[in-house]
């Protein structure tokens, strides 16, 4: 497995200014052990967080700041960590790193943890000390091979240097991290079902509430936070909040950076930190450089193949969650796909159901029989077999498996991207209808 390539096409010097999460970036890719650093700064975040500031002051400075999640919900991370008690008998908390990036054309938190994975360490032993934590644990993709490698020599690393275990850096703070490899479920996403699998148990969701923050891991106090999320935490502690705020585009309601991506037919697939607020126009056509030669753009994206499609004109929106949303669709992880005028959407749309049909859970109705059941009409339609109300049945199942009618978010995710489709290519699916509705009437 080879180690995720930082493009630098159309890109600007990596400042630690302006580009908190990459500038410390090698540009042979490989990674950026304690030594090198230790000598830019690594850990000095950490020993500001843990000699100078209370756990109080750490999460009040998150809030502060505006970090949100980098994961795809977008929930504040200061308020989330808020929520912890702050009861001291309850000494046994827990933070969690979800580092189970599944979702189909996501690759972010790939490159931090292949290439930075002291600065997910450090990140990691703030929130921490912040939350009161004493374990960590990164619960990771398990294809992703080298990160789980490059994590461990990190922690090691770390461990001998003083910066993980008893005692860190002189002050009361103790705290262990270990890594753990899922076995490649997309629902370990979910937070809850995350916790249940890394207990040894099936990986469903949980009811909630209770709240992870009450009732998480092992019946403990707990917090799971992405890994880009994480990432943010020492800039933000060592550079301050006006300093975080200001590296957003004017206009956008969600602070810092971010990593955003393009991938498809486009000129110059890759991944760069861009600031919140930045129009999609620029990322795909001055980042990415636009289309291929003899391809032009039909839809795209904006972040993971569980938000809708949207098309060409769509373009001009703000990457944040508010200037996504004004277009209808999410931000998500940021991460965007263009699709290109050769690409028949009922084919791209099946492929993706069965993915999320796949990935199911099972637990609750909607999803395990609402999701094979749309895959079998967009199988028939791909094929020229399709029947009358086809299409009105597939609107139907995107109505049932919304917002608020599954146990979880997946099978909302899930019918976002086909829900977009119908709407603005619904000619493609009806001509997969082997027979006219007017006929089938006639009849």
């Amino acid at each position: 497995m080879s180690c995720v390539s930082y493009s630098t096409a159309n890109h600007s010097p990596r400042r630690a200014e302006t580009h908190p999460l990459t500038w410390r970036l090698r540009d042979d890719g490989k990674p950026v052990w304690l030594e090198q650093y230790q000598r830019q700064d690594g850990y000095a975040a950490a020993r500001q967080a843990l000699t100078q500031l209370s756990p109080q002051e750490v999460t009040q400075r998150v809030k502060d700041s505006g970090l949100k999640g980098r994961g795809g919900a977008g929930f504040p991370t200061g308020v989330k960590w808020g929520l912890m008690p702050d009861d001291e008998l309850l000494n046994r908390r827990y933070l969690l790193c979800n580092a189970d990036e599944m979702e189909p054309n996501t690759y972010k938190d790939r490159l931090l943890m292949e290439q930075l994975p002291h600065l997910l360490i450090e990140g990691m032993l703030i929130s921490a000390y912040a939350l009161k934590a004493y374990r960590g644990y990164i619960f990771l993709r398990g294809e992703y091979v080298d990160c789980a490698r490059h994590l461990l020599g990190a922690i090691d690393e770390a461990r001998s240097a003083g910066l993980l275990g008893q005692h860190i850096l002189g002050s009361e703070f103790s705290f262990e991290l270990f890594v753990h490899t899922g076995a490649g479920r997309y629902i370990c996403g979910e937070e809850t079902a995350l916790i249940n699998s890394l207990e040894g148990r099936r990986a469903n969701p949980r009811s909630k509430p209770p709240f992870p923050a009450a009732v998480g891991v092992w019946g403990k106090p707990t917090c799971v936070n992405n890994v880009e999320t994480l990432c943010n935490v020492p800039a933000i502690i060592g550079n301050g909040v006006d300093w975080y705020k200001g590296l957003a585009r004017r206009g956008s309601e969600d602070m810092g950076s971010k990593l955003m991506g393009f991938s498809g037919r486009v000129k110059h697939p890759g991944l760069w930190e861009l600031p919140l607020g930045i129009p999609a126009r620029e990322l795909f056509e001055d980042y990415a450089g636009g289309m291929r030669a003899g391809y032009r753009l039909k839809a795209w994206q904006p972040g993971g193949a569980g938000t809708g499609f949207l098309l060409p004109e769509h373009l001009d929106a703000a990457m944040y969650a508010g200037g996504i949303g004004k277009v209808g669709t999410r931000m998500g992880t940021g991460l965007a796909m263009a699709v290109d005028d050769s690409v028949n959407m009922v084919g791209l749309l099946r492929n993706m159901e069965e993915f999320f049909a796949r990935e199911s859970c099972g637990f609750c109705t909607p999803c395990r029989d609402g999701l094979p059941w749309s895959v079998k009409l967009l199988r028939a339609l791909e094929q020229g077999q399709g029947q009358p109300g086809d299409l009105q049945t597939l609107e139907q199942l995107c109505n049932f498996l919304g917002p608020g009618k599954t146990f979880c978010a997946h099978a909302p995710g899930a019918v976002e991207p086909l829900a977009s489709a119908l709407k603005y290519f619904r000619g493609e699916f009806e001509a997969g209808i082997a027979q006219p509705l007017s006929q089938a009437l006639e009849i």
